[in-house]
């Protein structure tokens, strides 16, 4: 499949939940003019407590680099886990062919100006209570790892896979109201600053809905949900599932 653009967000390579392998296989048969790295896609945090990078991550670098070398333009945009590299912004940085930025703005096929942004901006609790941010991220990282293996019992049983942590936001109040705050935040900030949307990740909850008037779209992630967000060539966005079924055979859904 090629598309206009893709945009991804949320790899965290070097923890053990990133499913670097589906990223590959998904990079490799889905193809694009532009490349968006919306964020997170290395995970500084965790990999400056402990070093973790197998080769299926190296992999996923790998990817990238050859379709930025084969003139799909990518943009990698900076979030909160991979932070570091903003001290540098000021010198105008690129990786190889890959320009780096906080956010960008994108003319869509339809002519509508998008802001694209990882969302940390916009959480409160990253400006008031970073330090909740790191112990909840280490909490996060514990429920994947229980995620993974409960998940491999389901597999041998012949059951589809779980997410705990989707469970859980869709189920918790709090978890909803979050969510909800941080979209109508984002999306009243592009209303302000005459943005028609905006394209995020940060919360790792695909979607794609109107607020108040402004095109609200979020790629999701790749620990978890397995998802990316495409223009089409003709213009249409979409959100692409990434699917295991019980024989371990990897298979991309999409939903309008």
């Amino acid at each position: 499949m090629n598309y206009k653009s893709i945009f991804i967000s949320d790899v965290h390579l070097g923890t053990r939940g990133c499913q670097a392998d589906a990223l590959c296989v998904f990079l490799k048969t889905h193809t694009s003019e532009n490349l968006y790295l919306v964020g997170d896609i290395l995970d500084g945090w965790r990999l400056k407590r402990r070093w973790y990078f197998p080769q299926s991550h190296a992999n996923v670098i790998r990817r990238i680099l050859t379709a930025a070398k084969r003139d799909t333009r990518v943009e990698y945009i900076l979030g909160n886990h991979d932070e570091a590299g903003r001290k540098f912004l000021n010198f105008d940085i690129s990786f190889g062919n890959i320009k780096i930025s906080n956010r960008q703005d994108y003319i869509g096929v339809d002519g509508n100006r998008y802001l694209v942004i990882h969302g940390d901006f916009f959480d409160t609790l990253m400006h008031d209570k970073k330090w909740l941010m790191h112990i909840g991220d280490t909490l996060y990282d514990t429920m994947i790892w229980v995620n993974i293996h409960f998940n491999r019992i389901r597999n041998l049983l012949g059951m589809e896979y779980w997410s705990l942590s989707k469970y859980l936001k869709q189920n918790t109040k709090q978890a909803l109201n979050f969510i909800n705050r941080y979209e109508e935040h984002l999306a009243n900030y592009c209303k302000e600053h005459n943005y028609d949307g905006i394209i995020c990740g940060h919360i790792h909850q695909a979607e794609i809905r109107e607020i108040n008037g402004v095109v609200y779209m979020n790629d999701g992630d790749w620990v978890e949900s397995g998802t990316a967000l495409v223009e089409h060539l003709d213009g249409r966005w979409e959100i692409i599932y990434y699917v295991e079924d019980t024989d371990n055979n990897r298979q991309f859904t999409r939903s309008d």
